[in-house]
């Protein structure tokens, strides 16, 4: 996740962007840094990142979460995790774009070396469970993040369906916050240093564009993109959305009107969400989502 602003009002904009630089400085100050190893421990009690865990012939790909910014491998996934696991899938998750000195908090390195990271923990997955190809679920740049790893690091082959829950796709501006950067000398340069994946996720940065040219997707690959437009981090939220074949695009408040979930509730707590991530997973035994989903 980026970090959850609320609607602004012009007048504040000076004090939100004060409060953005207040909380990327106590971020990048030295700290301990945190053991993975009770993280992993913790993820496996569980039932998720258990390595021992073979595909069924029901679900025969595993499934990697891909957390988001200010995200990491546990947190973001104590909902969704348990809710897959239930249903049969054999569930992963992964720490990255980790800075040097700040624990628990994470995506905030440069995203193409954190695609490369992806990169390599789905090769360590693959290789535990003895699938030819894993599934992706990301919230928020965890969604983004791997269209990276498919269009420039093989992921294609790999990968059978990304599944992005309100995916930073096509950057963001942060309900407008972002184009007034110019006006505050020394503020872009700042977060650029010190946490390039922030920046990297501006709408029109030097990655984006790199990221979006010749298309959104990969021939092979199956898309979904879920999306709420109750959304005030990734914004506008219709930016989420993907064009291309293989590529389906959900409105939450299409399915449910009453659903009135923002940026991190999507991803970490919304079960009419988590319905459509199962249906995307496993598109021959769909079921309608609706309100009841929730108690699904």
């Amino acid at each position: 996740m980026l970090p959850w602003i609320r609607a602004a009002r012009v007048p504040r904009t000076r004090s939100l962007l004060a409060a953005l630089l207040l909380a990327l400085t106590v971020l990048v100050a030295p700290t301990a840094t945190a053991s993975a190893a009770p993280a992993a421990e913790a993820a496996t009690s569980r039932g998720w990142n258990d390595y021992s865990c073979k595909p069924s012939a029901a679900h025969p790909r595993p499934v990697v979460l891909v957390h988001g910014t200010f995200g990491n491998s546990i947190d973001n996934w104590l909902g969704l995790a348990p809710y897959l696991v239930n249903r049969g899938y054999c569930v992963f998750s992964l720490d990255y774009g980790q800075l040097p000195g700040v624990p628990f908090f994470h995506g905030l390195g440069p995203v193409d070396k954190s695609a490369e990271q992806l990169d390599v923990f789905v090769d360590k997955v693959l290789a535990a469970t003895g699938a030819p190809k894993a599934d992706i679920v990301g919230h928020s740049q965890g969604g983004m993040m791997p269209n990276y790893y498919l269009k420039f690091l093989g992921g294609a082959a790999e990968v059978n369906a990304l599944v992005g829950i309100a995916p930073s796709n096509h950057g963001t501006s942060l309900l407008g916050l972002t184009k007034l950067l110019p006006y505050f000398p020394g503020v872009e340069k700042f977060i650029s240093d010190k946490t390039p994946g922030l920046a990297d996720q501006v709408a029109g940065s030097p990655f984006i564009t790199k990221l979006t040219a010749g298309g959104d997707t990969v021939p092979g690959v199956r898309y979904t993109v879920i999306a709420t437009k109750y959304d005030q981090v990734v914004t506008p939220y219709r930016t989420q959305f993907l064009d291309g074949p293989n590529v389906r695009n959900v409105l939450l408040q299409d399915l449910c009107p009453v659903d009135l979930s923002e940026h991190v509730a999507i991803g970490t707590v919304d079960r009419i969400a988590f319905h459509e991530v199962a249906n995307a997973l496993d598109p021959a035994r769909a079921t309608p989502t609706t309100c009841a989903s929730v108690i699904g």
